[in-house]
């Protein structure tokens, strides 16, 4: 199978903002996406979504999920986005670790419609903290990096 790749970037600058969508972001180690709400936090630096989990999202759902609605960072083509905690995954300069699922929150019911928070259950994606910052652009790859134990 092909590498999945980055095929939207989205930010927001505060809560409940619309998110905003971006072909390339600077991401700093330990703080996450510049202009990003959650830049600075503890360990939400930065959220990664299949778009291929979306679609099977949209299957129970019943109407399309866009991306820029599930309020996740970057959705990447297709495949699965490590959740295990401690999983490591390159895409483009950046290097992060898994933190935790990302469980979508209620407000996805007022965004997207009623529903959509049990259809995304299990297919929101994972947060991230951010190990090594760089640059993400779309159409960069995302790799799984090996762990050395």
């Amino acid at each position: 199978m092909d590498t999945a790749k980055v095929e939207a970037i989205h930010v927001a600058k505060g809560r409940r903002l619309p998110m905003q969508s971006k072909t390339s972001v600077e991401v700093e180690t330990g703080k996450g996406i510049v202009g990003d709400r959650y830049h600075g936090t503890k360990h939400r630096h930065v959220t990664v979504q299949s778009r291929e989990a979306l679609d099977l999202a949209a299957e129970v759902y019943g109407d399309a999920v866009p991306s820029h609605l599930t309020r996740r960072n970057i959705t990447v083509s297709h495949g699965a986005v490590p959740r295990d905690p401690g999983t490591r995954i390159r895409i483009g300069d950046v290097l992060l670790e898994a933190v935790r699922v990302a469980a979508p929150c209620k407000l996805l019911d007022d965004t997207i419609g009623r529903g959509a928070q049990d259809a995304l259950r299990r297919r929101a994606g994972t947060v991230f903290r951010v190990l090594e910052g760089g640059s993400i652009s779309l159409g960069d790859p995302m790799t799984l990096e090996e762990t050395l134990l």
